[in-house]
């Protein structure tokens, strides 16, 4: 059985991204029989029906890359697909740390790397887009969110966020996007359960979760800022990279926005 997490929005629980719904939305896209996917594969039709309904766990990377081949042969994979559908099939993925583990492990050094890249905005961020540490400029240019300490929640429940975010559906559904690669690469179920249920409160999140679409990244490198000091709107150039430097590298991410002049004239009309 699928773990879910319920949404006060709607009858039926959120689902947990798994190995078997992605090949089962992979397949019925290209409208490939289980038995026809699992020939050309070289497994049983019965093996294939195991891994959609969830009674099969972590396949040998010889099954998942036969998979993939064939189904990118008759229509192509993206590259996110691609890599959702390896962390899906659990390689690598360890017990989640806890959110006080992972800022006891934001040295006080690191805490002053982030303070020298001021006036830009810099901030370490977990695998849930939890806070781990950030600097002023970081603050202030998300009002209210080192309270609230996680991008998401802030984004979706903080009515400050749609006035600061000037793209905000377009950032809400990325993030939401991303989270779904993020939890498939690293963490286990039951955590993860009870943070979809936590963001389950907010009806634009079900509804992107429900698309059931995969990101790893950003797709543009701009963030569009309104200062709600002066009322400009900033142009911030937004890059993420994993942090190697901490025990658990694949769970922290240092986010590092460049701050242009002020100006309005950058956001597009």
């Amino acid at each position: 059985m699928t773990p879910s997490a319920e949404c006060i929005h709607r009858p039926s629980p959120l689902q947990l991204p798994t190995l078997g719904q992605l090949l089962r939305r992979l397949r019925d896209a290209r409208r490939i029989s289980r038995e026809r996917l699992a020939f050309n594969a070289g497994v049983s039709a019965s093996y294939i029906a195991h891994l959609e309904h969830g009674h099969r766990e972590r396949p040998t990377r010889e099954v998942v890359h036969a998979l993939i081949r064939y189904l990118d042969r008759v229509g192509p994979i993206t590259a996110a697909e691609h890599r959702h559908l390896r962390d899906l099939a659990g390689w690598g993925i360890g017990e989640e740390p806890t959110l006080e583990r992972l800022r006891g492990e934001i040295t006080a050094d690191m805490r002053e790397t982030l303070d020298r890249y001021d006036p830009h905005l810099a901030a370490y961020l977990d695998s849930r887009w939890n806070l781990l540490a950030w600097n002023r400029s970081f603050a202030h240019a998300f009002p209210g969110l080192t309270p609230d300490g996680n991008v998401l929640h802030w984004l979706l429940g903080n009515p400050v966020a749609r006035q600061v975010v000037l793209e905000w559906e377009q950032e809400v559904r990325l993030m939401v996007q991303w989270l779904r690669g993020l939890i498939a690469g690293t963490g286990d179920p039951e955590s993860a359960v009870a943070f979809l249920a936590e963001l389950g409160q907010y009806e634009q999140f079900c509804r992107y979760w429900d698309e059931g679409i995969v990101a790893y990244g950003r797709d543009r490198p701009d963030l569009y800022l309104r200062d709600l000091d002066t009322g400009d709107v900033r142009t911030i150039p937004v890059q993420v990279f994993q942090v190697g430097s901490v025990v658990h590298a694949d769970h922290v991410r240092i986010l590092l926005g460049i701050s242009p002049s002020t100006t309005s004239a950058g956001f597009p009309e």
